[in-house]
């Protein structure tokens, strides 16, 4: 190591950046606090101070609110369709990002390792899903959708969409965007 010696939220985000990043790169079984620490150009044991597993590891940075996902707070555009264009064009865009990256990777393992991917679902993709079927229930009130439509399955549809082309084509353009709300998303949840 060379230069000032980083300590305290400095040396966690760089912590956590480099596991998005190693993550994001490999995979889940090779990640290593021992691999993580010489990209973050600190030491394991400044790893195995706050972290047991690797997994609490990669559920800390999926959940910062710097270098992962954070609370995600409603677009307010006053409109359903502006909603859902910013909601899923911001998660199209992230998936471009280390820890969108990331998650990406998590899913695809996702049948190697579910307890991790449960957990990652719990803080990661629900908060996100429950965003959306709040947004429908919003819009439910104001006449844009109908009632019926606010429902679980149906704000999960969107960001399945995104992450299946993401997988597919490995970007999701704004033009693709438009088209999942515009063909898929208003049809279904419209009066």
């Amino acid at each position: 190591m060379t230069g000032t010696r980083r300590r305290g939220d400095a040396l966690v985000r760089a912590i956590l950046e480099s596991t998005l990043h190693e993550l994001a790169e490999t995979s889940f079984e090779e990640l290593s606090f021992e691999k993580v620490a010489v990209r973050a150009r600190t030491g394991k044991a400044a790893l195995y101070r706050r972290w047991s597993t690797p997994e609490d590891l990669v559920l800390a940075a999926l959940t910062d609110p710097v270098a992962g996902f954070g609370a995600t707070p409603p677009p307010g555009t006053g409109s359903l369709r502006g909603d859902l264009l910013a909601l899923l064009g911001g998660l199209a865009r992230v998936l471009d990002e280390p820890h969108g990256r990331a998650l990406l990777a998590l899913i695809t393992q996702r049948a190697r390792h579910p307890e991790l991917f449960a957990r990652v679902r719990a803080l990661v993709l629900r908060p996100r899903q429950e965003l959306i079927l709040d947004l429908l229930a919003r819009a439910a009130e104001r006449g844009e959708a109908r009632p019926t439509a606010v429902t679980a399955r149906i704000a999960a549809i969107g960001p399945r969409l995104v992450l299946v082309e993401h997988l597919e084509a490995g970007v999701v353009t704004a033009a693709e965007v438009t088209t999942i709300v515009d063909e898929v998303l208003l049809p279904l949840i419209r009066r």
